[in-house]
């Protein structure tokens, strides 16, 4: 049984968000059949989608914001006639901001908005025996639409990873999400896009092939705008000619060094200006819909860079839309992109330093089948390594968070103490802090600093949940007989409930996967 247990405990943490607590144990169902358990996701491709009432559409949701921007413009215009002919003097005292900017402006708010009180955050007054009750609060600001939707699709996604059985594929959706990432703090759109992007780039294609995921997400407007391809135009081009402006060349060179040939990949300055080039025109239609609907994609021909272009020795003579497609369609094909995912792949689910044969069957699979992710997923599934490889992996805060409301059968009806917690240990949901993602190592999230925080998390959640839970039978449905017995020991000796709850959440079998 212990050898089940240890198999199924990979399953649940190595491939999952671990084990949900409650009647049944997943730990039980997974331990027949532990690699049968969690391929069984892989036979459910619609269940990779998500759904919920209320979320839209890309377009939808950049018309939305556009209306609320051209409301706010209304309103200070009208508070700005209706203000007295003299302005009384500013507070002397108050603290100066220079040069703030429009991005920075909408970051701060999104930031306020999405920072309640965590309900299971530990904050340093709550420690001291004689503080004094904090001050009343005022009354928090209504959620304008950006808000609203940002935290709509938090919400659906925390609740989709709660409650899956094993969760491989949603673990599928943030490795990819990641892979190919903005950041919701670029600005109001990229906010309100965020979830969005995810749904309709990622979601359809984690289990299809990776031409077609790169395809969908270089030509979304969240990417677009995130790394500002909007902003670049052919310098021979209509609109170059005319506006004395050039080529932009961000989401040419993240396409190349992050999202499909990687560092070291064989491209050079001059490809990253080519490619740029290849891509100008690929944007979004603004709020007067002139080039299409409101938000969604489009080509605009007169942004576009005339003339063939010479990518990686190879030259691109189409015309239009399809010169860039192709183009991307060639590096999805590459064998530096087949290495760079493969690599990438096995570094997230198996070690931080991937077995090199793992990597190499992997990145074998990927070019035999013309990218085809779930056939990589399968052959990660099949191998040995990935089975016996020792539980090392320290799960991210977003992992972390996750696997501890599966095991206390927490689903969460509101994202605020999840946004809040993510933001505290340092891994705000869909806002790393550059193009490259968030780090997918044991170095970055095991910080001293950063395991205090998560134990300050942990005492919280047993503070306001240990004296209804006995920690011993969540060990059991966490770990079942592959829980150590130092695990066991510690919280058998713990001097309250409270205190034992906190010490099985900081457990390796709760932080490790």
């Amino acid at each position: 049984m212990a050898r089940d247990s240890q198999a199924a405990l990979v399953a649940l943490n190595r491939f999952g968000f671990g084990a949900r607590g409650g009647a049944s144990s997943d730990l039980v169902n997974a331990s027949s059949d532990p690699r049968g358990f969690v391929k069984a996701e892989l036979s459910r491709a619609n269940g990779v989608l998500l759904e919920a009432p209320g979320l839209q559409s890309t377009p939808q949701l950049g018309q939305a914001v556009f209306a609320y921007q051209d409301q706010v413009k209304q309103a200070r215009e009208a508070a700005k006639a209706a203000a007295p002919a003299e302005t009384p003097p500013a507070d002397q005292n108050a603290p100066l901001r220079r040069n703030l900017s429009l991005n920075a402006a909408a970051e701060i708010t999104g930031q306020m908005a999405d920072a309640k009180p965590a309900e299971n955050t530990v904050r340093p007054e709550a420690m001291q025996p004689n503080a004094a009750p904090p001050a009343a609060k005022p009354a928090p600001q209504p959620l304008n639409v950006i808000q609203k939707t940002f935290r709509a699709e938090a919400l659906a996604r925390l609740q989709r990873a709660t409650l899956v059985e094993c969760g491989f594929t949603e673990r599928l959706v943030a490795f990819w999400s990641n892979h190919f990432c903005i950041s919701a703090s670029k600005g109001e759109l990229a906010r309100i896009w965020a979830g969005a992007f995810e749904r309709e780039a990622i979601r359809p294609h984690v289990l299809g092939r990776f031409a077609d995921m790169l395809r969908a997400v270089e030509q979304h407007p969240a990417m677009l705008f995130f790394l500002d391809n909007q902003q670049s135009l052919g310098p021979d081009s209509r609109a170059g000619q005319n506006r004395k402006r050039g080529l932009n060349e961000n989401l040419a060179r993240e396409i190349l060094e992050l999202h499909t040939l990687g560092v070291g990949g064989g491209y050079t300055q001059g490809d990253v200006t080519s490619l740029a080039r290849i891509i100008t025109g690929w944007t979004f239609a603004g709020r007067q819909g002139q080039l299409g609907v409101p938000g969604s994609f489009v080509f605009n021909t007169n942004a576009h860079q005339p003339g063939p272009q010479v990518l990686l020795g190879k030259t691109y003579d189409q015309a239009g839309l399809a010169q860039g497609e192709v183009a991307l369609a060639d590096l999805a094909r590459h064998p530096s992109t087949a290495s760079f995912i493969a690599t990438k792949f096995v570094r997230h689910f198996v070690a931080d330093e991937p077995p090199p044969a793992l990597v190499a069957r992997l990145r074998d699979v990927f070019v035999r089948t013309d990218g085809d992710l779930k056939a990589m997923a399968t052959t990660l599934l099949d191998s040995d390594e990935a089975w016996k490889a020792p539980l090392t992996k320290l799960r991210s805060p977003y992992d972390f968070l996750v696997a501890s409301g599966r095991l206390l059968a927490r689903v969460p009806e509101d994202p605020g103490a999840y946004l809040n917690n993510l933001n505290l240990l340092g891994q705000p949901l869909w806002s790393p802090p550059g193009p490259n993602g968030f780090p997918d190592s044991n170095a970055a999230w095991g910080a001293p600093e950063s395991i205090k925080l998560r134990l300050d998390i942990a005492a919280q959640i047993g503070a306001r949940l240990g004296n209804n839970i006995d920690p011993l039978d969540l060990l059991q449905f966490a770990a079942a007989g592959a829980a150590s017995a130092e695990t066991r020991r510690t919280i058998e000796r713990a001097e309250s409930r409270q205190q034992a709850l906190a010490l099985l959440l900081m457990s390796p079998e709760m932080q490790r996967r």
